[in-house]
């Protein structure tokens, strides 16, 4: 059975890849063992994405790659 959770008291943080508006940035929460929950800042009461660690690691990498091209 799988759980999902509660992000209630999560700590959002803006990702460093958002342009820095104030209504246009991805959040993430820290502190979940191997999830990564994901969410956009202009519905902070919607529902959050769950991501793997690792996959979340692959995507980020991937940005990381984009940008030195």
């Amino acid at each position: 059975m799988k759980h999902t959770p509660d992000l209630s008291t999560a700590s959002w943080r803006k990702s460093s890849y958002s342009d820095g508006g104030a209504n246009n940035c991805v959040e993430v929460a820290d502190g979940y063992v191997g999830l990564v929950p994901v969410r956009d800042s202009k519905v902070p009461d919607g529902r959050a994405l769950l991501f793997g660690a690792s996959p979340w690691g692959a995507f980020l990498t991937g940005i990381k790659c984009d940008d030195r091209q």
